[in-house]
């Protein structure tokens, strides 16, 4: 089979929610299990924007935990992170910590959909977004002048704050802020100038951190992934930026913008169902993504075990 029907024959094969043993908290996209001294993170395949789950797309969680575990490993030059062992493609465990409830979202160009995004408050006349003035005159997907950071609360519906709110909020101390505020300005630096090599533009990512019980600040979560990032393909985009079209993307906007064409996804309660090939072309992207970054091929074999078996075989074998 080539890829796409690979893709196509595990629509129904999704890791839409696993149930193993101890306490269990399930997140928009990761079911968390924590420890004593350790978390144990499976990324599954649900999607999620617009503050909800919207689809399930195959080979996700793999793409997420992997391409998370390839930008861990070469940015602990700017901050360490809480990896402690990938047992499975789809797992990662991490140092328990004690997470900021801050989201340190950095732009580096004028786009996105969603309520929070830079593009819609820019359209609907805000000058001045979590504390950054914005000139006059900007398009959508224009370059920024400069990269800036945009943080949100981390909560069930992410609010935008600015730096001094988050400390009036109470939700950090300047210290911790201006530790956090650094690496996630450098980390977006660095992802640009890798992006850049492999034939990508890192346009907005979102990063989280949390202090372990020594006292360090660490990058949690994910770092890079098309779930909390935003690529586009760099060797189309001046051109399609010059006739006012859109930025080749290679995450999941095209799917927002599908529900948003189809409905009102921040307050229909029932959503309509993504069709199979729209579901086929995002896993692909995801997958590509994947490949461009790593250089690596994207593993889809073993495709007769389903994965919460094999993911409980992993974690066994730790024991």
């Amino acid at each position: 089979m080539n890829r796409r029907e690979i893709i196509q024959s595990q629509i129904n094969n999704c890791l839409i929610e696993t149930d193993l043993p101890g306490e269990k908290i399930q997140g928009k996209v990761r079911d968390i299990y924590p420890k004593e001294d350790a978390i144990t993170f499976i990324s599954t395949d649900r999607l999620s924007a617009f503050d909800r789950v919207l689809a399930a797309i195959p080979f996700k969680g793999q793409v997420l935990n992997l391409t998370s575990k390839w930008w861990f490993d070469r940015t602990t030059h700017i901050i360490p992170n809480h990896v402690l062992e990938i047992p499975d493609p789809a797992v990662t465990i991490g140092k328990k910590c004690d997470v900021f409830m801050v989201e340190f979202v950095v732009r580096g160009y004028m786009t996105g959909s969603t309520s929070t995004s830079l593009w819609t408050h820019y359209k609907n006349g805000s000058r001045n977004y979590c504390g950054n003035e914005l000139a006059e005159g900007m398009v959508k997907s224009q370059k920024l002048p400069e990269n800036i950071l945009t943080p949100t609360t981390k909560s069930e519906h992410d609010e935008p704050v600015s730096l001094e709110e988050i400390v009036s909020m109470g939700l950090m101390n300047e210290e911790d802020l201006a530790v956090c505020s650094k690496a996630a300005l450098d980390l977006f630096v660095y992802g640009q100038q890798v992006a850049a090599e492999h034939g990508l533009i890192l346009v907005d990512t979102k990063y989280e951190f949390g202090r372990d019980q020594n006292g360090v600040i660490r990058l949690i979560d994910e770092i890079h992934t098309p779930d909390s990032s935003r690529y586009w393909l760099a060797n189309s985009y001046e051109e399609r930026f010059a006739q006012g079209e859109n930025p080749e993307n290679i995450d999941k906007e095209f799917i927002r913008l599908w529900f948003r064409d189809h409905c009102d996804p921040y307050k229909d309660e029932v959503l309509p169902k993504a069709p199979d090939d729209l579901i086929v072309e995002l896993s692909s992207r995801y997958i590509k993504l994947y490949e461009m970054i790593t250089g690596e091929t994207f593993p889809t074999d073993d495709m007769e075990t389903p994965a919460v078996e094999r993911i409980q075989k992993n974690l066994q074998s730790l024991v």
